[in-house]
């Protein structure tokens, strides 16, 4: 007969929370933050379809179900860990979640926050992969694919996390070298192309009323993140996406010399196939993505 069990990460959190009635001392005891327990309980909760905690200004305290619950499972971890220290079994193998996402967005946006992930979920190993290619063309299965959206593919669900505009960035150094007052300046500038994105500059310079400006040169690359590099570097100025350089923008690596015009850009989305759609881990790296998209 198939054992019926919660999420044990989450059932983890919920025993330490009840035991020390704490959600910040049962973060402590983990070595996870507030959130992640918090999130964590949410998670048992919805499995359950019952609340656990009600929960107060600064303080939580066990429903009655709960409470009883709480009697009944916390036995079960003291006599696991006792085992576990009994019988010197290794530590139970992590695992691994499998996300595909496009190579600049990886760079420069997902791998400067996967520590934040891992801080709060250090028994989960992330494997990222990097493609721009379709869905419906990706060689192994992935629990989730990042890409541009809202669009809609057989067999997987979508959900949109984080907005972005695109914009001229610089570095500070080329400014001082050459101004830029006036979109018009531009034509004194080397402009940095991408490949993939070859519209780019085009739709900029025309929103800007300004369609026939030559530039004193162009440089292409074939991938974002190298134009963006190039403008770190003061080659040139690029068409950055406002989401993945604001790490740049806040540490003074690139500014933005004109804040309009502004041209739209495509959402970034989580596509999770179907058969992983109740999968747990899944869902807690997809409220991780939603919340640091919301933050960003």
């Amino acid at each position: 007969m198939k054992r019926v069990l919660p999420p044990l990460n989450a059932l983890r959190a919920f025993e330490a929370a009840g035991r020390l009635g704490s959600f910040k001392e049962a973060a402590a005891e983990l070595h996870v933050t507030h959130g992640a327990v918090s999130q964590h309980v949410r998670l048992l909760e919805d499995w359950l379809g019952t609340p656990m905690f009600e929960r107060h200004n600064r303080r939580v305290t066990l429903t009655p179900a709960a409470r009883a619950y709480l009697a009944e499972i916390g036995p079960l971890f003291e006599q696991l860990s006792q085992a576990t220290a009994r019988y010197g079994m290794p530590q139970a193998v992590s695992r691994t979640l499998s996300v595909n996402a496009p190579a600049t967005f990886t760079l420069r946006w997902l791998v400067p926050r996967l520590a934040t992930f891992r801080a709060e979920h250090p028994d989960i190993e992330v494997r990222v992969e990097t493609s721009n290619g379709p869905l419906e063309g990706l060689r192994e299965d992935h629990d989730i694919v990042i890409r541009g959206g809202p669009d809609t593919f057989y067999g997987y669900a979508m959900h949109p996390f984080l907005t972005e505009e695109r914009l001229p960035v610089c570095s500070p150094a080329l400014l001082q070298r050459l101004p830029l007052r006036t979109p018009d300046d531009l034509r004194d500038h080397t402009l940095l192309h991408t490949s993939s994105l070859p519209r780019l500059w085009p739709d900029w310079l025309a929103r800007a009323s300004i369609p026939a400006l030559r530039p004193a040169a162009t440089l292409t690359f074939d991938h974002f993140y190298l134009s963006l590099q190039a403008a770190i570097d003061g080659i040139g100025v690029a068409m950055g996406p406002t989401a993945l350089v604001s790490h740049d923008l806040a540490a003074g690596r690139l500014v933005t010399p004109f804040d309009s015009p502004r041209l739209p850009s495509r959402s970034y989305c989580s596509y999770v196939p179907d058969e992983k759609a109740d999968d747990a881990l899944v869902g807690l790296f997809r409220s991780w993505l939603e919340r640091e998209g919301a933050a960003a």
